[in-house]
């Protein structure tokens, strides 16, 4: 995958912004306009961002048809939510993540430092409550939302220098996003939020001294390994990163309800697709920077993590005092849910790869 090629998808500024305004109904056929985060064809996010567009034209039988435009093509990345927010584009394909400044109820319904992972977070949404929760955050931007699928957790970043100690951190300028960024900026980084393609660049001129974007599936494209080996893992600052579509409320309510029916079937279907595409191709890729570019994975010391993850429990110990009910509302429920699944996810998942590590004769 070529890099530049990425990178001067997303710097196409302006591309069919005439386009963009047309009127959205053809002939019986509704035109959706969705504008994205990140470069075209972005392994991971930007192939699954057409996914999703495709899927959507799929299951509505053409009734539908999604026309994508990538990170810089209509809007600059951030500015993805607004736009379907005040009706310039139809729908958005992006992360919770960028959106915290809102609502940091927005961040829960993405990740959460020491929080759950996808399929923890995918139970809470479906049974627990959470996609209710969703509904109603989203709703006061006049956004109808759906999760997409999920990278699953992310890995801890990429480092110019290594990191020892909790004390590294301080003055450290650190690509990150989200409440996992807020949990960093306590450990004293200062923190830089910068769309996917503009990360490179950065590092490789040394505005930033680090950078967390994803995982190996995702991160190899961008080419930060040509600027730094070091390359730690594990990522607790998002143990699961959901990708989801936020929809115009204004054209979703104008759907019939079996337009309805299969939109929300579409982003069910492809979100285990796109889960389970993370799944198989991290490893894989991570295979291909050790052995093909000389990156070494670090694991972070102990003690960064116990350092971190009580700043993480700082930042949930707030928002579930918060001023703001709704945000009080969903930062209980996800760590009521959290802590309920805690135990028997350490019995279960945890003890089944402690026990596939043990020394056996296994395959």
């Amino acid at each position: 995958m070529n890099r530049r090629g990425l990178i001067g998808g997303a710097a196409a500024g302006g591309l069919a912004t005439a386009t963009l305004a047309t009127p959205a109904l053809s002939q019986g056929r509704i035109e959706w306009r969705m504008v994205t985060l990140w470069p075209r064809n972005l392994p991971g996010p930007g192939v699954a961002a057409q996914k999703v567009a495709d899927r959507i034209g799929a299951v509505t039988a053409g009734r539908i048809n999604v026309r994508l435009f990538a990170a810089g093509e209509v809007v600059p990345a951030p500015g993805a939510f607004d736009a379907v927010a005040a009706g310039t584009a139809d729908l958005y394909h992006g992360v919770p993540a960028f959106w915290i400044s809102k609502s940091p109820a927005i961040g829960f319904f993405g990740s959460f430092p020491f929080g759950m992972t996808v399929y923890e977070r995918q139970a809470w949404m479906m049974h627990g409550g959470g996609q209710a929760l969703y509904d109603e955050v989203y709703g006061k931007f006049g956004v109808k939302p759906f999760n997409t699928g999920d990278s699953g957790p992310q890995w801890f970043g990429w480092f110019r220098k290594d990191i020892n100690s909790i004390e590294d951190f301080r003055g450290l300028r650190f690509r990150t996003a989200g409440l996992g960024g807020e949990m960093f900026r306590r450990a004293g980084a200062s923190v830089v939020t910068l769309p996917a393609g503009q990360i490179f660049a950065a590092l490789q001129s040394g505005t930033i001294d680090a950078a967390e974007f994803l995982g190996p599936f995702s991160d190899a494209p961008l080419g930060l390994y040509q600027v730094t080996k070091n390359y730690y893992w594990p990522g607790v600052q998002e143990p699961s990163s959901a990708e989801e579509i936020g929809i115009n409320m204004g054209k979703w309510n104008a759907l019939p309800n079996d337009l309805k029916a299969a939109v929300r079937f579409a982003c069910q279907s492809v979100a285990e697709e796109i889960t389970t595409e993370y799944d198989a191709n991290h490893p894989r890729a991570l295979a291909e920077l050790v052995s093909r570019h000389g990156v070494t994975p670090k694991e972070v010391p102990r003690d960064v993590l116990i350092a971190l993850g009580n700043s993480a429990g700082e930042i949930l110990a707030e928002f579930r005092a918060h001023q703001d009910p709704q945000v009080k509302k969903v930062a209980d429920s996800y760590a009521e849910f959290r802590n309920r699944s805690q135990g028997y996810m350490m019995m279960s998942y945890g003890a089944n790869f402690q026990a596939r590590a043990l020394p056996i004769r296994w395959g």
